[in-house]
């Protein structure tokens, strides 16, 4: 094989006096590939082409040709094969180890947020030439089918808290940069853990696509809802009141103070929300309703507007009264998903506009996939005793149907 090669080396050096230095370098490249090829081949089987050894192993089988691109060009080559199939070149393993770390560290920074220049500076410190906008685009679609699998699982038993929620994306479309909505819900499951259950995007969070949305996630196996916890978006209380049947929905109290505070003076905020807020320690449900409706009187006389708001909202920022007193601070409001989204936005800040909505689920599905697997691993949201005592409630509650029933 030596004198083999020694002649195409001869062969390249005659032509790199008449050919330019990028075909010299496409050619040597190419022919010191082909020996590599050759001398793996001869390892593999462990003895030379034409060489007959007792320490054989196979056979050749002529070669396949297969293109190779390089730094310096595509380049031809002729790949050995062996007849039971068992070799392949390891230079031209699209596996190998050293491309999926490599894989992984630009998928890794993309999910964490960081700027493309960034991945670039990242790659380079990597001791390689760095990497494009697109090629970072490329990569990353190898999340594309994870995200998918996390999206569409089954969800599997009861999940009597959920919450809802949207925050809204920039994204271009047709030409036009426009802004969509990334709905998003969690829950926690009848053993006390948290899980992401689900997320969409799409133009606006109409009633249409709330209802298609909890649709969907009902038909990969949501049930045993209790409580529905978001903001008082109409289109979103409709849906919750469609789909999820038998759910109560708890308007989420930081949305309602901001509502509240809209309807009275800057100077008065600081009292009205105090004022408010004394309805929330109160220890018993019985004096919760009774404080409410004694804090909608004291400002029916500055504040007609605030008091007419709270006499609408008190059975749905009180819902949660009828659930376990431990459980309360978790479900009276969406402060649960409003962290997770904070941490999105921060994610997303980086990107700023998305080339299209696959971009903006590739990486939110990703964020939110993280999170669930830290849910998995940590401390139960709710504890097992106090999850007990809702469903003894829930027994309770349905006992006379059951009765009348029988």
């Amino acid at each position: 094989m030596a004198d083999e090669y020694r002649m195409a080396l001869l062969e390249l050096l005659r032509k790199a006096e008449m050919e330019g230095d990028a075909d010299f370098l496409r050619e040597g490249v190419r022919v010191m590939g082909q020996a590599l090829m050759e001398l793996e081949v001869s390892q593999h089987i462990r003895a030379e082409r034409h060489e007959r050894t007792a320490e054989r192993t196979g056979q050749r089988n002529g070669y396949r040709d297969r293109p190779w691109d390089t730094r310096v060009g595509t380049v031809e080559l002729k790949v050995p094969r062996v007849r039971d199939g068992s070799f392949y070149p390891v230079m031209l393993d699209p596996r190998k180890r050293t491309e999926r770390a490599l894989v992984a560290v630009v998928q890794e920074a993309y999910v964490q947020g960081v700027s493309t220049r960034r991945v670039d500076d990242l790659v380079q410190a990597l001791g390689m030439n760095g990497i494009s906008k697109s090629q970072v685009s490329r990569l990353c679609q190898g999340l594309d089918g994870e995200v998918e699998r996390f999206r569409n699982r089954r969800l599997e038993g009861g999940y009597p808290y959920v919450w809802l929620d949207a925050t809204y994306l920039k994204v271009r479309e047709a030409c036009r940069v426009v802004s969509m909505a990334v709905v998003i819900a969690i829950g926690v499951r009848a053993t006390g853990e948290r899980e992401v259950l689900g997320l969409d995007v799409g133009p606006s969070e109409d009633g249409a696509f709330w209802t298609g949305f909890l649709r969907g996630l009902v038909a990969r196996g949501l049930s045993g809802v209790k409580l529905g916890v978001s903001d008082a978006h109409e289109g979103l209380k409709g849906a919750i009141s469609a789909v999820l049947q038998g759910a109560t929905w708890q308007r989420c109290r930081v949305h309602f103070m901001r509502n509240a505070l809209a309807l009275v003076p800057k100077a008065a905020s600081q009292m009205v929300a105090a004022t408010i807020r004394t309805v929330f320690v109160q220890p018993d449900e019985a004096s919760a309703h009774e404080q409410w409706r004694r804090v909608a009187d004291s400002f029916r006389g500055r504040y007609p507007r605030l008091s007419r708001l709270l006499d609408d909202a008190e059975a749905d920022v009180l819902a949660y009264l009828a659930f376990p007193r431990e459980h309360w601070r978790q479900i009276w409001s969406n402060n649960p998903l409003e962290r997770l989204n904070r941490e999105i936005k921060r994610r997303t800040d980086v990107v700023g506009i998305f080339p299209n909505q696959g971009a903006v689920i590739r990486l939110v599905g990703s964020v939110l996939a993280e999170q669930h697997d830290e849910w998995q691993v940590s401390r139960r949201y709710l504890s097992a005793e106090s999850l007990a005592k809702l469903n003894e409630e829930t027994e309770t509650e349905m006992l006379p149907t059951l009765l009348a029933a029988g």
